[in-house]
């Protein structure tokens, strides 16, 4: 849609998207004023518009035609929609550090947190001695032995060895009493998607270390040896985080489970970590229904199975044998040793979590987190989001995605309270929660957001204790983001992309830094990021570009190894070599804008992102081929839809006759569809199929997923004109 400058807009325009007629002639000769004092365009006249002219209750139109009206002619693809204020940036975590210590480590060219800040990131790559120093200090980790530095050069890991010697418990530093928190604190706040919505539940610090505490004891019972995996295949609640917790708290390892995976995908994994025990639920209520998860995990051959019940309930029907119920399983506890329990105190590179993320063949590459790991988790959310005290963080996840244990580490280790909702984050049901728990820093999906923008679930809500959104998993959309801004009086949000295998974000946005709409600001504190060219080597520093994205590999927390695959040949083998060490491969392709924004542009490989998961494009085809005994082959490929947003699936399919090809496509991509969804993941869906005569080739015989891709995207385009 074509857009006026913000100075033409008429008062008939104005009442067109939705105002009443004295509405809009108010509103009106309020935005002339705005523009006469602030000017007709650009940064300041959105800057004021933004905070003072524009509220939730108006029609969204009313908000595009704003936005888009004083950028009209800005010279740039990324726009901010939302500015730093230097009086609240010096309130921000990293703002009263740098007010404080700035000239310490910045010199005397220290300004202020706002102007200072990329030179303060510059500085956490360049002295990671005195930052992490500076960052366990504030989150008051707790070491049971010191480390001997921070970072020492290894000739077995290409990004040095961190913290060496360091003894600690990631899970016990969660509920240690410090300046942070105190036992009467609220750790974790939570609703029941059937229960009064004017119910909120909360459990404090006290009450969460005691139920820790019996969990732990508890699995003390199993006589698994220290070490040993142990599963959860659970929604994220607050039972799935005490067990969580408490696993790690007694030294055993969490095996990291979806709750929608099917029988086959929970094997593999419990087979890959060699689990021992696997917690999980009888089943899920989402809506009216009740989706079966104890059965899944018995079609799963699953080790020894500890059972919560749904409902409250001591007894559970159809109990495997040797299987305990979670009644039982407590009762071992004896009731004098139930409120306490020693953490087991292990080396840094010790595993708490093993994880798994879809590489470019069929297995899932298993990923384990360190003692480190929470720690990066926990510090990137100090940083980039401003979690702290007092803070209530809401992120609908769950614990076999890495942004569930991240959630957990990333609020407690802040002393902030971590929100659950039990049910679909897709309605008014949790948009209602955010506003009762008085969330302050809302975590998103863009995916959820495209459904709450359309079904316009928050109408009516007061989101205004949120300071700030944080979205991670998919690429975002600019509309759909300039609506979620709109709805809490266009607080920022902070775009956050990493990996499992990072533990975190390379790549984020600050409270310190204009934000534009779908785009990151600055690398991840700690980080250094590099575009590489069509050569494979690095683009010059601060040059604009696009290109496959590489990482300075002295990257703390990230993995140093795989359980079954060479660590060194996925991250690094044929990698350019930057200041004598190889870079780390990720995979994505990535731009740097003039102004020194970055945008993702998706997988640079043959990985696709569907609905924030990562998923090879040969586990997708291995489905379609077998679908129809008609299909010769298939090439899967994600592709982002016309102004930008999630990966959408699109299949190209060869079949064996010509003849074929007037095959009735929308049976074929409903038969695809069940298949998938039933044998991959409930949450993929094809977008398109489209037939094809042959796939494009290289002279090696490798199907060229890009030439499709870009096809695909041409199609997408010509779609929407």
């Amino acid at each position: 849609m074509a857009y006026k400058a913000a100075d033409q807009i008429t008062a008939e325009e104005i009442a067109a998207v939705g105002v009443t007629s004295d509405e809009a002639e108010r509103l009106h000769v309020e935005l002339g004023r705005i523009l006469r004092e602030h000017g007709s365009s650009g940064t300041e006249a959105w800057k004021e518009i933004s905070r003072h002219f524009l509220n939730p209750n108006l029609p969204f139109p009313l908000h595009q035609m704003m936005y888009y009206g004083c950028y009209k002619d800005y010279d740039s693809s990324t726009p901010p929609a939302w500015f730093p204020d230097l009086g609240n940036a010096v309130e921000t975590n990293i703002g009263r550090i740098l007010e404080r210590r700035g000239k310490e480590f910045l010199g005397s060219g220290y300004e202020n947190p706002v102007a200072s800040f990329p030179d303060f990131q510059k500085f956490s790559m360049s002295n990671p001695e005195d930052y992490w120093n500076m960052i366990f200090e504030e989150m008051n980790i707790r070491f049971s032995v010191h480390p001997s530095c921070i970072l020492r050069e290894h000739a077995s890991y290409p990004g040095g060895q961190w913290l060496p010697g360091a003894y600690v418990n990631s899970a016990e530093n969660c509920l240690i009493v410090n300046d942070k928190r105190d036992l009467d604190d609220v750790m974790v706040i939570w609703r029941d998607e059937h229960s009064d919505d004017s119910t909120i539940n909360r459990m404090t610090l006290k009450e969460l270390r005691a139920e820790i505490c019996l969990v732990a004891n508890a699995l003390d019972t199993l006589g698994l040896a220290k070490g040993s995996a142990v599963a959860i295949d659970m929604p994220m609640n607050v039972t799935s985080v005490i067990i969580y917790l408490a696993i790690v708290l007694a030294g055993f390892v969490v095996v990291s489970i979806a709750d929608s995976f099917a029988p086959t995908e929970i094997l593999t994994r419990l087979k890959i970590s060699n689990a021992k025990a696997i917690f999980t639920q009888e089943y899920i209520i989402r809506g009216a229904k009740e989706l079966p998860l104890y059965s899944r995990v018995i079609d799963a051959c699953a080790p020894l199975a500890i059972v919560i019940p749904t409902r409250n309930s001591t007894v559970i029907a159809g109990l495997r044998d040797g299987d305990i119920s979670w009644h039982d399983f407590l009762g071992r506890v004896n009731n004098t040793e139930a409120n306490d329990y020693t953490a087991v105190q292990q080396p840094i590179e010790a595993f708490t979590n093993i994880l798994f993320s879809s590489g470019t063949t069929g297995e899932p590459k298993a990923i384990p987190w360190t003692h480190a790991t929470p720690l990066k988790a926990a510090a990137d959310a100090w940083c980039h989001m401003d979690i702290r005290k007092g803070d209530v963080v809401a992120w609908p996840t769950n614990l076999g995605w890495m942004m569930g244990p991240w959630l957990v580490y990333a609020t407690l280790l802040n002393g902030a309270s971590m929100a659950l909702y039990n049910g679909s984050p897709l309605g008014s049901g949790f948009a209602k929660f955010v506003q009762d728990a008085k969330v302050t820093m809302l975590g998103v999906v863009p995916s959820i957001v495209r459904v709450w923008k359309n079904t316009n679930c928050t109408a009516g809500l007061d989101w205004s204790t949120i300071r700030c959104f944080s979205s991670t998993g998919e690429a975002s959309s600019i509309d759909e983001y300039l609506w979620l801004m709109g709805r809490a009086h266009y607080k920022p949000v902070i775009e956050y992309c990493g990996g499992t295998e990072i533990g975190g974000a390379f790549v984020s946005g600050s409270l310190l830094q204009a934000q534009a709409l779908a785009a990151f600001s600055t690398p991840a504190m700690g980080c250094r990021l590099f575009i590489l060219d069509a050569d494979g080597n690095p683009l010059p520093g601060n040059a604009s570009g696009i290109g496959e994205l590489a990482l300075d590999p002295t990257m703390f927390g990230a993995s140093i190894t795989l359980l079954n695959a060479n660590h060194y040949d996925i991250y690094f083998k044929g990698m350019p070599v930057w200041n004598g060490k190889p870079l780390r491969r990720h995979g994505d392709e990535f731009e740097c804008t003039a102004e020194g924004y970055y945008r993702a542009h998706g997988r640079a490989d043959d990985t696709m992102n569907l609905g924030g998961i990562k998923i090879s494009s040969v586990e997708i085809e291995r489905i379609c081929n077998g679908i129809d005994d008609t299909i010769l082959e298939t090439a899967a490929v994600g592709v982002p839809p016309y102004g930008g947003g999630p990966e959408q699936l699109f299949v190209a399919v060869v079949f064996k006759e010509q003849s074929s090809t007037n095959k009735n496509l929308d049976q074929l991509k409903l038969d695809l569809n069940i298949a998938l969804q039933k044998k991959l993941n409930p949450l993929f869906r094809v977008s398109s199929i489209v037939a094809v005569p042959s796939l494009p080739r290289t002279a090696s015989n490798k199907v060229m997923r890009r030439v499709l891709r870009k096809e695909f995207l041409q199609l997408n385009q010509r779609a929407k004109f």
